[in-house]
C-alpha cells in the first residue's frame, strides 16, 4: 500500500484555502481554525517545522465591513484584506496560544522574493521563527500590490515559501477531494488521481481552472504551484481539509488525495531564488551552440552565443535566456548591463576588454549564477 508523501517529512507548509476558515465566505469560522491550530500544535510537539499560508482575509474583512459580495476594484479588496488581517491573526494568535504556542504575521509581495537582500532577510526571519517554535502564517501584502507585482493566489505563494524555505512538501488543502481525472462537479465519471509526477502535463490538462466564489484558485493552480515546487525537489499533496485530522493522518503515513511526487534533487538556495522569478528584468536570445552548451553541458553563458537583446536591465538583474524558437531555457544573473550586452553580443570573451575598455567578467551569465527552466 503506497505511504503518503509527507510520512518522513521534518518540514513542510500547508496551504489553507478560503473555504476551510471562513463561513461560506461570510467571515472566519473559528471553530475551523481552532481545528487547524490543534492539528498544527500535535506535530510542533512531535518536532515538525510548518509554515502555514492562510486565505481568508478578505472573506472577513467583506464580513466586517458588511459586504456582501466579493468587490472587483483593487483598492476595495486591499482594503478589505487591511481590515481582515487583523481579525484572521487575531483569530490564529488566539486558538494556537490554547496549545502554548504563538504565531507570527507575515505579508509578502513578490518584490520581496525577487530582490536578493529580501529573499534572504525574509529567509533568516522564517527560520528564525520556526527555531522558536513560533508558527508563521503567511499571506500576500494585498495592501500594497498592484496587478503587476501580485502572486496572483496563495497556491503560488504557498510554493514560492517552500521553495524558500528548501522544506520536504507543500500541502494544498481544499475542499475537494484532490485531482481527478476530470471536474467531479461536471462529470460523474471522474476519478480521484492518488500518485503522480509532478510537472506531467496531462495533469494541467485535466485541471479545472475555476474556482470557488470565496477563494481566486482553482484546481489548475495547485498543479502548476505542485510544478514549481517539483522544480526544486519538493512533493506536492493537494487533499481535502475537510477530512478529519487530515494532517496529523498524513504525517502518520494515510496516503489521503493526490500525491505529486517531484523527481528533481534539491536545489541550492540561489538557484530556488532563480528559478522563482514570476518575472525577468530582460531577454537574451541565444544561438543552438549557446542552448546546447546551457542545456546539455552545463557551462556559463558567453557574449558569442547572444544573437539579440531585448529590455532593459542592470548588471545583477536576473534575464531570462530564450532560443531561437522563442522558448525560455534557462534565467539567470547577468554581468553586464542592457546596454554593455548589446555591444559585446556575438562577440568573443576576449573582445569584452577592447570593445567596453574594461572587463566584469568574462561570463555574461556565469553557470553557478544561472538555472535551466524545464
Amino acid at each position: 500500500m503506497s505511504k503518503s508523501l509527507l510520512q518522513n517529512s521534518k518540514a513542510f507548509v500547508v496551504k489553507v484555502g478560503s473555504s476551510l476558515v471562513t463561513k461560506e465566505g461570510e467571515g472566519l469560522d473559528r471553530a475551523a481554525i481552532k481545528g487547524w491550530a490543534a492539528q498544527i500544535s500535535e506535530l510542533v510537539k512531535q518536532g515538525k517545522q510548518i509554515v502555514l499560508v492562510s486565505s481568508g482575509a478578505v472573506a472577513e474583512g467583506m464580513q466586517r465591513l458588511k459586504w456582501t459580495e466579493r468587490p472587483v476594484e483593487v483598492h476595495e479588496l486591499q482594503a478589505a484584506a487591511a481590515v481582515g488581517q487583523m481579525g484572521l491573526i487575531q483569530t490564529y494568535e488566539s486558538c494556537f496560544s490554547e496549545h502554548g504556542l504563538h504565531t507570527a504575521q507575515i505579508l509578502l509581495t513578490h518584490e520581496d522574493l525577487v530582490d536578493r537582500k529580501r529573499y534572504l532577510n525574509a529567509r533568516t526571519t522564517l527560520k528564525t521563527l520556526l527555531d522558536l517554535n513560533v508558527i508563521p502564517i503567511i499571506n500576500e501584502n494585498d495592501t500594497v500590490v498592484t496587478d503587476e507585482i501580485r502572486f496572483g493566489d496563495n497556491d503560488t505563494l504557498a510554493a514560492l515559501v517552500a521553495n524558500l524555505m528548501e522544506v520536504d512538501a507543500l500541502v494544498l488543502l481544499t475542499d475537494q477531494q484532490g485531482l481527478f481525472t476530470a471536474d467531479p462537479r461536471k462529470d460523474k465519471t471522474a476519478t480521484l488521481i492518488d500518485f503522480e509526477t509532478a510537472g506531467n502535463l496531462s495533469l494541467e490538462n485535466m485541471a479545472s481552472s475555476e474556482g470557488s466564489s470565496v477563494g481566486t484558485g482553482g484546481m489548475l493552480t495547485k498543479v502548476l504551484a505542485a510544478k514549481r515546487a517539483a522544480s526544486a525537489g519538493i512533493h506536492t499533496i493537494i487533499a481535502s481539509g475537510l477530512e478529519k485530522n487530515v494532517l496529523l493522518r498524513l504525517s502518520d503515513g494515510e496516503a489521503i488525495g493526490t500525491h505529486l511526487k517531484s523527481t528533481k534533487t534539491k536545489k541550492v538556495a540561489k538557484k530556488q531564488w532563480l528559478a522563482d522569478h514570476l518575472r525577468t528584468d530582460g531577454k537574451l536570445v541565444i544561438d543552438a551552440g549557446a542552448a546546447n552548451a546551457l542545456e546539455a553541458e552545463g557551462k556559463s553563458l558567453l557574449s558569442i552565443g547572444v544573437k539579440e537583446v531585448v529590455g532593459h536591465f542592470e548588471r545583477g538583474d536576473v534575464v531570462a535566456c530564450i532560443d531561437i524558437a522563442g522558448k525560455e531555457i534557462a534565467r539567470g544573473i547577468v554581468n553586464y548591463n542592457s546596454q554593455e550586452t548589446g555591444k559585446i553580443k556575438g562577440q568573443s570573451s576576449r573582445e569584452i576588454e577592447s570593445i567596453l575598455g574594461y572587463v566584469e567578467e568574462s561570463e555574461l551569465i556565469h553557470r553557478d549564477n544561472l538555472v535551466l527552466i524545464k
